[in-house]
């Protein structure tokens, strides 16, 4: 079945969803539809991670009519076969609005975790990890590291012209092999199917005898404003843009703000980056969990 017909099957419909516990309600959407229009192997991915999601508002009752709210928090790798859709995981998520599940607050948040992980598992075909972060849990300052990249061009200079992907827009220049932590606050891309804007920040750090001129860069970020995909595609979209001129260590991270009570965090990574499931952290407040 194609994508977007997948995943029109809530958005951009009125749906009443569920008030109680309904796992029916999650769609899973193939990855690979998208992969192989920019060549990247679905079999023989060419880049680790992960993606991880907030949902803010998530909220159940204990057995007593007692409601439990937390922000829950969870991650699964992207060599799964299926992404979840964002609306179908909200609707999933709500139906636990008036569902009485645990004798206690405790009990309830055990078995709220154990349940979703067990139903996006089995969605997803792959092991989802979920945690509840409380209103005291650490909010963690991470890529404190990384420049915003408009403080290194001459505004008054560039001229951005391009609002489709344009890889060709990308220009390098041989250097000396250096680190280089660059980030850009004015990401926008699309949905796929309601066509409604979303906006985010990309967090881009690659080593490498190639130097990707900064201002090359932005027109390419530029370039996704009329473009439309799901956050994930977009973050894999540059990534395989980027690995194709760099040639020593590339990470990609893109941290959509909040919509509908949920944000999207998809990082990818190679394989020449060591040790990162380390930086993947489900217990902090820090939207990705990457911490520099």
């Amino acid at each position: 079945m194609n994508t977007d017909k997948i995943a029109s099957k809530y958005l951009g419909k009125k749906v009443d969803g569920s008030n109680y516990y309904n796992p029916s309600l999650l769609v899973a959407i193939p990855r690979y539809e998208n992969r192989k229009q920019y060549n990247i192997d679905n079999k023989n991915l060419p880049f680790d991670g992960w993606d991880v999601w907030h949902a803010y508002e998530f909220s159940a009752m204990s057995k007593n009519g007692i409601p439990v709210t937390r922000l829950l928090k969870l991650k699964y790798n992207c060599n799964s076969e299926f992404l979840v859709e964002s609306k179908s995981l909200k609707l999933y998520l709500n139906s636990f609005n008036m569902t009485r599940i645990g004798n206690n607050t405790d009990e309830c948040l055990t078995l709220c975790q154990k349940t979703i992980e067990k139903d996006l598992s089995k969605a997803l075909q792959t092991d989802v990890k979920v945690n509840f972060l409380e209103n005291t849990t650490e909010r963690t300052e991470i890529f404190r590291d990384f420049k915003n990249i408009m403080q290194t061009i001459d505004e008054n200079t560039l001229k951005v012209e391009n609002f489709k992907e344009s890889p060709e827009l990308l220009e390098i220049e041989t250097a000396e092999m250096q680190e280089y932590y660059l980030t850009f606050d004015s990401l926008r891309s699309n949905c796929r199917v309601t066509h409604q804007p979303d906006f985010g920040d990309v967090f881009i750090y690659y080593k490498s005898s190639k130097h990707i001129k900064e201002d090359s860069l932005v027109k390419y970020l530029c370039s996704f404003r009329s473009e439309y995909h799901f956050h994930e595609e977009c973050c894999e979209m540059i990534y395989k843009r980027l690995s194709d001129l760099v040639d020593g260590e590339l990470f990609v991270c893109c941290l959509y703000t909040r919509r509908g009570g949920i944000d999207i965090c998809p990082a990818r990574w190679n394989k020449k980056i060591k040790d990162i499931d380390e930086l993947i952290d489900l217990t902090s407040f820090a939207r990705c969990g990457v911490k520099q």
